[in-house]
């Protein structure tokens, strides 16, 4: 029974150390692919941003994540940028920032550099949490 329970927390814990894995390698490269993107050019220096991919038939974008960046923007005002990004609209600028699915979110420090990348809803708690990770880093 032991060796089963041991069994289940490696694969976990190697779950995990892969998923931090592919996400890093998916920040790197929306780093190289975006740095010139027409996308950043309205954003305001030094203020962290949320760049948000979403659809019209995505459910969970608008019964979840949409009101949770609603609540972010508003407790954090000026402190913040949404940038949202209907990904049907614009596909190409979906796979330059390598989006697999809705809803994602990339969180941007204040020099405009995807620093996190949320796949699937992402709620106030943890948004607030990473984007107080870049404020401290910038």
């Amino acid at each position: 029974m032991l060796e089963r329970v041991a069994a289940v927390i490696l694969i976990l814990l190697a779950g995990a150390l892969v998923y931090k894995g592919f996400s890093a390698l998916l920040v790197n490269r929306a780093r190289k692919r975006v740095i010139d993107d027409p996308l950043l050019q309205t954003l305001k220096p030094n203020t962290p941003a949320i760049v948000y991919f979403t659809t019209p038939m995505c459910i969970p974008c608008r019964t979840q994540q949409q009101p949770a960046l609603a609540r972010l923007e508003a407790e954090m005002g000026e402190a913040v940028q949404i940038i949202k990004v209907d990904a049907t609209e614009n596909p190409e600028t979906a796979d330059r920032w390598g989006v697999f699915s809705v809803p994602t979110t990339f969180i941007l420090n204040g020099a405009g550099q995807p620093q996190q990348v949320n796949y699937g809803v992402a709620d106030v708690t943890k948004l607030r949490h990473q984007l107080e990770r870049v404020t401290v880093n910038l």
